[in-house]
């Protein structure tokens, strides 16, 4: 796949054109570098890592708190074409041994998981052995611990600055007041 990004836009999604400050988030995490994106909902949030994790090689790992959301993101990817998996709790056995080697294989180009899971020490042993093309926080207020819906599981990612300390970081949210957003910029060191 090419790494332009209109290029991607208009053969995977379909549009012609970016919105807002699409094109210049992509462009810098294709470059390398972290980013927090403030966008309404329908804003086009989930472009701003898509189309860099299918422009950059790797696998691009998307942490998501639900699993319906999950697996609408990756039911519309796997529909345009985009090799899209989900790693949770719905998955068991043989699928998951085979989505491992699936992934193993660079056959995989967005993996969606929940924090729980992705803090299993199994399953951050298996990703540093994996190119990651970029780690991508959805519902980043998440980790705020004065917001509503408060995760603590999400408050542990800070471990990702560590573990993948050359892998771009983006944190994603259409909730967060001033305090929330300086938090998780300092939080996830972006």
């Amino acid at each position: 796949m090419t790494a332009d990004p209109l290029s991607i836009l208009n053969d995977v999604y379909g549009y012609d054109s970016f919105r807002g400050q699409q094109r210049d988030i992509i462009e810098h995490v294709i470059a390398g570098n972290h980013a927090f994106v403030l966008m309404p909902t329908g804003g086009g949030k989930s472009l701003c890592y898509q189309i860099p994790a299918l422009a950059r090689p790797g696998l691009g790992l998307v942490i998501s708190p639900l699993i319906a959301l999950m697996e609408d993101q990756v039911a519309a990817l796997r529909q345009a074409g985009v090799a899209a998996a989900a790693l949770n709790s719905k998955l068991w056995g043989a699928e998951k041994d085979q989505l491992w080697r699936e992934i193993g294989q660079g056959d995989i180009d967005l993996l969606y998981m929940a924090p729980e899971t992705l803090l299993r020490p199994e399953t951050i042993e298996r990703l540093k052995s994996t190119r990651l093309s970029l780690i991508a926080i959805d519902e980043a207020h998440c980790l705020s611990q004065w917001g509503h819906d408060f995760r603590p599981e999400y408050r542990a990612l800070d471990c990702l600055v560590d573990h993948f300390p050359t892998v771009p970081r983006l944190a994603l949210t259409a909730t967060a007041d001033e305090p929330t957003r300086a938090e998780i910029v300092e939080y996830l060191a972006i």
